[in-house]
């Protein structure tokens, strides 16, 4: 077995996945990695997170590779923006397979061997949509709803027993899925920072920094079960909109 720390992330070709990745690294971590497309880790894995038989198999190999697990980081997901009424069956169940059912399988699989060793951090990252509702993402904020409840869920079940788990809940965050979701003309630029009151999207470092915080069993020994937002304020800001931009235009006398 390692004497050096393990993180597993999923979804860790890019974006905010890509950012943990690098940050946990820095920190002295090996990463085990699982992704739909090809990375580069002392672990890779090609996968899927919602194959039970994918994530049983790269357990596996984490366990055969360095023989602990020390975090685990929740991070691979889809996003989906269409009307309910507009939303097939088989668009749900993707959606929910990959945001919510891959969280629970990967967290079944390194939960256990975390309770064995009585120690360990899960971090998953959900949304503000898992907080509030926005309209048209019916799926995408059920699976993200659910995956807060599964985060608080696990914190009670296994805090006790050595197992810390928490989530990142970032607001809109400048990656290729926001790209692609601006490209469909879902929303631009302004929508979003003129909704956040610090005026700007979030980065994947902000997310990226949030987790290493929570995993870390030094600074966040006694967090668990939080829902932490990294949304610029999205969530705290009940503001009407002449008011929130008021606000920050507003000079100090």
């Amino acid at each position: 077995m390692t004497e050096q720390r393990v993180a597993v992330v999923t979804g860790a070709a890019r974006g905010i996945g890509r950012r943990v990745a690098e940050v946990l690294a820095a920190e002295g971590y090996a990463l085990a990695l699982l992704d739909r497309q090809p990375v580069t880790a002392d672990l890779a894995w090609t996968g899927d997170v919602s194959s039970e038989a994918d994530v049983t198999a790269f357990a596996a190999a984490v366990d055969e590779r360095f023989g602990r697990v020390d975090v685990l980081v929740n991070n691979a997901g889809v996003a989906f923006i269409t009307p309910l009424e507009q939303t097939t069956l088989d668009d749900w169940r993707t959606v929910l397979d990959v945001n919510l059912t891959g969280p629970f399988l990967l967290s079944r699989e390194f939960g256990r061997r975390m309770l064995a060793a009585g120690a360990g951090a899960i971090v998953n990252i959900a949304s503000v949509a898992g907080l509030r509702g926005v309209a048209d993402r019916a799926a995408y904020n059920a699976s993200k709803h659910g995956l807060i409840g599964l985060t608080r869920t696990l914190a009670a079940e296994w805090g006790g027993r050595g197992v810390r788990v928490n989530a990142v809940c970032p607001g809109w965050v400048k990656t290729e899925m926001d790209v692609a979701s601006q490209a469909e003309g879902a929303y631009g630029d302004a929508d979003i920072t003129d909704h956040v009151p610090m005026g700007r999207f979030a980065t994947p470092d902000d997310v990226a920094q949030a987790v290493s915080f929570l995993a870390d069993p030094g600074r966040a020994a006694f967090i668990n079960g939080a829902a932490l937002s990294v949304d610029g304020g999205w969530h705290a800001d009940g503001s009407w909109q002449s008011l929130r931009l008021a606000s920050r235009a507003r000079l100090v006398d």
